[in-house]
């Protein structure tokens, strides 16, 4: 063989390589990646899906403007799950059967995700800041699941101890959905309650629909509760502040999680969520208007939508920029170990969220921040971030 044989041998084999690295890895093209996300657009987290979404394809259609990931478009392919497991399913077997995706994404729902990680696991598909924070989104195996921030368990941990410290809170209860997400929630409200040495005076358990919470909230004022902790959808959540004021349940403190963190219930007409509590794990993005990096992603996401943005709108296109950045750390040669170690080597800070973002082998958690905030004047307002 000429040494120019030879030279052009070695360089076929060595694109062979670089091609077959990638070349049978799902949702993987020399043009396109795929990312799925098995959604809410129509159920009772419409309100957080929606915009979620939005802000997700605002990031991808950025990149893809910009010519891509190293040279490949990002098809970003969406199933409604309507906040309903059968539904979720049949989601995750079309995106993961016939769309052939790389990874998932913003998926909704704690019983929705862990229902979908039965399938997800046996092929190593990356999970990435799913729409939950529930503890269970880092089950074991761990290694292609990464969460964007910090759990239901730590924000009811953090929210009950500050409500407690400033109002000397005695008895503590919760309402909520029985199901992963809402058990995750009353099951910390209850240990924080017996580490502060306080009364867990009562719980209420409501169906996802439900909107009647009148012989609920009855029950929960007889008990004589000063903080109760909420597990409940969007309008759900609502209804019950209101339902309370009505009934001239006053002194009452109402908390939230992430999952009721939302703009449009500080925003709600005629003051009903005043006073409301929240424990998340990122700060509202409605009070930094007027920072240079929201002030932008607000004006570019009414401009696409014709809408104004929302704190999950904002989650959206953060955790897309998250897969952006690690796909790009990924290298040309895609493949999932590829990915997952690119993951694993992001540290930085995001302006947009005003928090530092970081992961590693041994954490898949990108923050650990909690906030804390009241509803004033329609606004979600900063009290304490720990």
């Amino acid at each position: 063989m000429t040494k120019v044989t030879s030279v052009l041998t070695a360089a076929a084999l060595a694109v062979g390589v670089g091609f077959s690295a990638y070349a049978d890895t799902q949702g993987v093209s020399d043009t396109e990646v795929v990312i799925g996300s098995v959604n809410d657009l129509s159920g009772i987290f419409a309100a957080v899906g929606v915009p979620a979404v939005n802000g997700a394809n605002l990031r991808f259609d950025e990149i893809n403007a910009a010519g891509g990931v190293h040279g490949r478009q990002i098809r970003f392919v969406v199933e409604d799950n309507g906040y309903q497991i059968p539904r979720a399913m049949q989601g995750y077997n079309k995106l993961l059967n016939r769309d052939k995706v790389f990874a998932m994404l913003l998926s909704l729902g704690t019983p929705m995700n862990t229902a979908g990680f039965k399938l997800l696991d046996p092929k190593g598909i990356p999970n990435i800041s799913p729409l939950s924070a529930s503890v269970q989104m880092l089950q074991e195996p761990t290694n292609n699941k990464f969460t964007g921030f910090s759990s239901y368990w730590d924000q009811v941990q953090a929210g009950v101890r500050y409500l407690a410290g400033e109002f000397d809170s005695k008895e503590i209860c919760s309402m909520y959905i029985p199901s992963d997400f809402g058990k995750e929630i009353s099951d910390s409200t209850v240990a924080i309650t017996h580490s502060l040495g306080l009364s867990f005076a009562a719980q209420t358990t409501h169906k996802p629909d439900e909107l009647d919470f009148v012989g609920s909230l009855t029950k929960l004022k007889s008990a004589g509760c000063d903080i109760v902790t909420m597990a409940l959808g969007v309008r759900q959540g609502i209804t019950v502040v209101g339902t309370a004021k009505k009934l001239g349940w006053t002194d009452v403190k109402f908390l939230n999680t992430s999952a009721g963190f939302l703009g449009v219930v500080a925003a709600v007409p005629g003051g009903v969520t005043e006073g409301l509590y929240a424990s998340a794990g990122w700060v509202d993005l409605t009070a930094r208007a007027d920072d240079e990096v929201p002030a932008k992603f607000m004006a570019d996401y009414n401009a696409k939508f014709d809408k104004p943005a929302s704190g999950f709108s904002m989650l959206g296109y953060t955790a897309a920029d998250t897969l952006v950045r690690a796909l790009e750390a990924a290298g040309p040669d895609l493949t999932q170990e590829a990915f997952l170690a690119g993951m694993e080597s992001l540290s930085y800070f995001d302006a947009l969220t005003d928090t530092d973002i970081t992961y590693s082998a041994d954490d898949h958690r990108g923050t650990d921040d909690i906030v804390i905030s009241v509803v004033e004047n329609g606004m979600w307002r900063e009290l304490s971030r720990q």
